[in-house]
């Protein structure tokens, strides 16, 4: 009898063992800054806290997906803008051939019309789009001090509809307004940091997570509308829209995308990729320190496991926690 009970304890042992088998885990390294820092920390975490056999391999959002989907590889996309690829992964999340495991991003990706803290500061009213318009002169444009100057996003980027189609939803152009390409995401970021260290007016596109928003502190205006993701769907996006109607930008959807195969086999590693989450605020703040230290994703993740201890400790046991921070200690 003893022994027959020894043996089952084994093969539960045995079984339970196996179903938390991390083995090899490939990670998709996507070729952005927050997708990057994303992937090293899981790594870490994965191979020091879990016992994976942890590898990064090259990423971007179509070609990943698709090799999940067809080749069930790599393991896992640590941060996947899902609304450029929605169907396929629903179809995919449906077939069990994927599973979401969580949102990367807990309040989503974020697009807005921004203006500076200090702008708001000096002129409350400025959160609000009727504020802005009330003090539009303020933002002369520098190429034609007669109109105002509004930043929008740079020709040949999907934003590029949607911003343009909501300055006139807005009819800024009405306002005195102009509508400025800035010729490239550099270029707009250039405008803002330009404005920055001289304190002036600045209003147009931006989103998050970005360093600029964690070096800049910046406000979302209120176009007081609410958001109508109808609108935004079918026609804020679309080139053909002639007649746009006021929404905010709905938030983007950032989820962490793994094979079911993986989900499966390691449902204690799934567990801690179900619970990890940073906020905008939290992103923006790690890219701003990534830009001005000249570092990848790999030295950004030391930096975030050494200083954001009660953040991701809440992610895994405390077992977890202490062989991880073990391992930071050995680096």
């Amino acid at each position: 009898m003893k022994r027959s009970f020894a043996v089952a304890s084994l093969v539960l042992v045995s079984s339970f063992a196996q179903a938390n088998d991390c083995g090899k885990v490939t990670i998709a390294d996507m070729n952005w800054s927050s997708a990057s820092l994303i992937a090293n920390i899981d790594r870490f975490i994965l191979e020091e806290g879990f016992g994976c056999r942890a590898e990064l391999v090259p990423g971007d959002t179509m070609p990943t997906s698709t090799s999940m989907i067809e080749k069930n590889e790599p393991d896992i996309a640590p941060e996947m803008w899902s609304n450029a690829v929605k169907e396929i992964l629903d179809k995919a999340v449906a077939d069990k051939r994927l599973r979401y495991a969580g949102h990367s991003l807990s309040d989503g990706g974020e697009e807005g019309f921004w203006v500076p803290q200090y702008m708001v500061e000096k002129y409350p009213e400025m959160a609000k789009i009727d504020g802005v318009v009330k003090h539009a002169k303020l933002f002369e444009n520098p190429e034609d001090p007669s109109t105002s100057a509004f930043f929008g996003c740079p020709a040949g980027w999907n934003c590029q509809i949607s911003s343009g189609n909501l300055f006139n939803a807005l009819k800024l152009g009405d306002a005195g307004f102009e509508l400025i390409d800035p010729g490239s995401g550099a270029g707009l970021a250039g405008s803002i940091a330009k404005a920055y260290e001289r304190q002036e007016p600045w209003f147009g596109y931006y989103w998050a997570p970005t360093a600029v928003l964690g070096k800049y502190k910046m406000v979302k205006v209120d176009f007081g509308s609410g958001i109508d993701e109808e609108e935004y769907v079918n026609c804020t996006t679309q080139e053909t829209c002639q007649n746009p109607k006021t929404t905010m930008y709905p938030p983007s959807v950032v989820q962490t995308v793994v094979t079911e195969t993986f989900a499966a086999k390691s449902p204690a590693a799934y567990g801690y990729l179900a619970k990890r989450a940073f906020t905008n605020e939290q992103m923006n703040t790690l890219l701003a320190w990534m830009e001005e230290n000249q570092a990848d994703g790999d030295i950004a993740m030391e930096h975030f496991l050494t200083n954001y201890r009660d953040t991701w400790e809440k992610w895994v046991s405390q077992d977890v926690a202490n062989k991880v921070n073990s391992a930071l200690e050995n680096l």
